[in-house]
């Protein structure tokens, strides 16, 4: 008997006379030209490591310090001063080599010795050069003597044509800040939001803390930031994120929209073609460092670390602990529509397809009237509960089997692709058509996103996009440097041309487990209150014209909003990226100053602007602190866990990481690269992107500052919660803004412009 097998590259049939084997030649020259697209990659990533690892000098740029040196010694002139010779005595005795050629090698060798101190010399200087932070706290638009110098001492040691990761050993390491000088500030922060005998027992417990328990913990963390590349971040993203046994849905995944006002093609599966191209055009260059580093005012290199985890990346349930999972490369896609899951390649003969060809495949899905198998349809919503009962799950039904295999095709996914069956996006005279295009991309059907992998594709049935993306392995700007990218590549044409060039064969997943999680995510999605809207009355056009920060007047401003009588602790999400392997710190924006001007508003008699003012100079001094390395609340966090290792009690550390952020907030990046004008092309303005409340009784509130004229609000809180109302929140920041532009004598019709 004989069996024949199509996917293979060969058949063979056993004979009396022997095994006959037919070759098929198709299937080799696709194995041949896939193994050289393998081995180019290896080629690519040796060279690009070459060429991180000796900048900012470059391998030419060692053959003319070896032909320098060559040179000299023809002309008679020594400059090693002896060293040449010195090294040549050391040199193995060998036939092969005369006296002239061991002299050449010694040449060689001394020319690489400088050639490296170089690079070293280089690379310190310039850690050294982005360890001051003083241009931070400069007056706008005013640049001092020293800061003047700075920039050009760091303009001629970066070197030209920087790849990805070309500062990434050259960036400073994130300092950890003194006890007494967090201490200070923590208690500043909260003197406002507490009554005087609640502040004084919380003064009398950070006292004790800092005069007992601090210093042994504190010298564990300088330990800590002496041996590894950053103090925080392993720590941030094991205890924050990983180990997490809550839903990641809604609590910790983020979301970002489409363009606000236009849809290059209202033809679904051409829409998913042409973005999905984008998005592997974004990774190849990724892959191979093509992508300059991003630059703070196009001269201080930010960490880019965090990019390397963008792709073929999963959260793996555990019981204790989930896990990343990250591959180098993977060759598919992972595709979801109507309740089937679909395992569809990316390459042919070591060719990415074409947007054309990636259409066809997406219309075949869409087209496919088959039903779900049994259990299928609703078997993501175990990454959307509880993470127990997923680890659990896994362990038991994933295990082997064709189970196994098709978990394994989406794991190991490049990203996930979802079809949505319905339309969304901004609809011109319905308010609430941007809400629940909100809550689609949170959470959806809490069945239709594979919410552990890095992020999930979403293409509507009308063409608009967005993505859900797990926040482990980075946090939004990276997100947002994609989708940047993604969507301002000029896409084909609004309807895709052309004949398909392949035809790959694209396997239908399949799947024997009923969901167990759908109803502990139905809950949480259910119980989700959102909000977004655009506030097109005044940009940062106005604000800037008032000589203040636009981040400061709209912080501002949510604290007049959320004034109710008390205030609350309010977070506000700030990068530390200026050092190696930094994410965040949190800018606590709820402070004594701004406190003041808001009690001002309910008082004529006060001198609100400049309250307002120096609140905003205050935001600004705190926000300047969390990006160079004196935040509060990071420093407070591994404090904790380090005392959590050593088995030491601190009540005041527990009180401290017990307090609840009612009122989360952070503003989406715009424009990290300049690939066109904005005011010149405002139709291609982006929605910005959100996330969900963090306390039960609070709002997450997302802003993006698109242009000159626009800001767009994402606010989210919970149903469940008597003292929210995201809708009422959204009106009383629109007025809040209204009312801080009003004490700037501010003619009405400017305003409203």
């Amino acid at each position: 008997m004989a069996e024949a097998h199509q996917a293979v590259a060969f058949q063979f049939t056993v004979t009396p006379e022997g095994v006959d084997v037919q070759l098929s030649r198709e299937a080799l020259k696709q194995i041949y030209l896939s193994g050289v697209a393998s081995w180019k990659k290896r080629f690519a990533r040796i060279k690009n490591s070459i060429l991180t690892g000796v900048y900012p000098a470059t391998p030419s740029s060692w053959l003319v310090v070896v032909m320098a040196t060559v040179s000299s010694m023809y002309c008679r002139i020594d400059l090693s001063m002896g060293l040449i010779c010195h090294i040549r005595r050391y040199l193995p005795s060998c036939h092969y080599l005369s006296f002239q050629h061991q002299t050449l090698l010694s040449a060689v060798l001394f020319s690489t010795g400088v050639w490296f101190s170089g690079i070293l010399l280089c690379r310190q200087s310039l850690k050294l050069l982005l360890s001051y932070h003083g241009w931070m706290f400069e007056p706008h638009g005013k640049m001092s003597w020293s800061t003047r110098v700075w920039v050009a001492l760091v303009k001629m040691i970066s070197g030209r044509n920087p790849m990805l990761y070309s500062f990434q050993t050259s960036l400073p390491k994130l300092p950890v800040p003194s006890v007494e000088a967090t201490i200070r500030r923590y208690l500043e922060s909260v003197h406002p939001l507490l009554k005087d005998e609640k502040y004084r027992k919380m003064e009398v417990l950070a006292q004790a803390f800092q005069q007992h328990t601090a210093p042994r913990l504190q010298k564990y963390l300088v330990l800590k930031s002496w041996w590894a590349t950053n103090y925080v971040s392993d720590w941030w993203e094991e205890y924050v994120y990983l180990r997490g046994r809550g839903p990641i849905m809604v609590n910790s995944n983020y979301y970002i929209m489409d363009f606000l006002y236009v849809t290059p093609s209202p033809l679904q599966a051409a829409r998913a073609g042409n973005i999905v191209h984008s998005i592997l055009l974004y990774r190849r260059k990724l892959d191979r460092e093509e992508i300059p580093p991003v630059m703070a005012l196009g001269i201080v290199p930010m960490c880019s670390f965090q990019m390397e985890r963008m792709f073929n990346t999963t959260r793996i349930p555990g019981m204790e602990s989930d896990t990343l999972q990250h591959l180098l490369d993977s060759k598919h896609l992972a595709v979801y529509h109507k309740g089937r899951f679909y395992k569809l390649w990316l390459y042919q003969g070591g060719k990415l397809l074409k947007p054309r060809d990636l259409e066809l495949q997406f219309q075949r899905i869409l087209d496919d009237p088959s039903p779900p198998q049994p259990g299928e349809e609703k078997l993501a919503a175990l990454t959307a509960g509880e993470r127990v009962p997923w680890a659990k799950a896994r362990a038991r039904f994933f295990s082997q089997g064709k189970n196994k295999v098709s978990l394994d095709a989406i794991e190991r996914a490049a990203f996930f692709l979802a079809l949505d069956e319905e339309a969304h996006g901004y609809k011109r005279g319905r308010e609430d058509s941007m809400d629940s295009y909100a809550k689609s991309l949170l959470h959806g059907r809490c069945y239709d996103r594979w919410f552990d992998k890095s992020f999930t594709l979403v293409v509507y049935k009308n063409g608009k996009v967005g993505t859900n993306a797990e926040h482990t392995w980075a946090d939004a700007p990276i997100m947002g440097h994609l989708w940047e990218v993604m969507t301002r590549r000029k896409e084909k044409t609004q309807f895709s041309k052309g004949k398909p060039n392949v035809n790959p064969k694209m396997p239908k997943l399949q799947w024997k487990v009923i969901d167990s999680s759908y109803r502990v995510a139905k809950a949480l999605a259910d119980d989700v209150d959102f909000h977004c809207f655009q506030f097109s009355n005044f940009g940062k056009g106005l604000i800037k014209r008032f000589k203040i920060s636009p981040d400061a007047f709209i912080q501002i401003s949510l604290q007049l909003a959320r004034f109710q009588g008390s205030f609350c602790l309010t977070y506000e999400a700030s990068m530390t990226r200026l050092f190696r392997e930094g994410r965040t710190e949190t800018v606590r924006s709820c402070t004594r100053e701004s406190t003041a001007f808001v009690r001002s508003m309910m008082d004529p008699q006060l001198e609100r602007l400049q309250l307002f003012q120096v609140a905003a100079e205050k935001h600004q001094q705190m926000y300047r602190l969390a990006m160079t390395g004196a935040g509060i609340d990071r420093h407070l966090f591994c404090l904790y866990v380090v005392s959590k290792y050593l088995g030491v009690e601190s009540p005041f550390l527990a009180q401290v990481l017990a307090e609840p952020w009612r009122l989360s907030t952070s503003q989406t990046p715009q424009q990290q690269i300049k690939m066109f004008d904005m005011e010149k092309n405002q139709d291609l303005v982006s929605s910005g992107g959100g996330f969900g409340p963090v306390a039960d009784d609070g709002y997450g509130v997302s802003y993006i500052i698109a242009g000159e004229n626009l800001i767009t609000f994402h606010i989210s809180s919970k149903f469940s919660s008597p003292e929210t109302d995201s809708r009422r929140f959204g009106r009383n920041i629109r007025q809040a803004m209204l009312d801080i532009a009003d004490l700037f004598n501010v003619p009405a019709n400017k305003v409203a412009n």
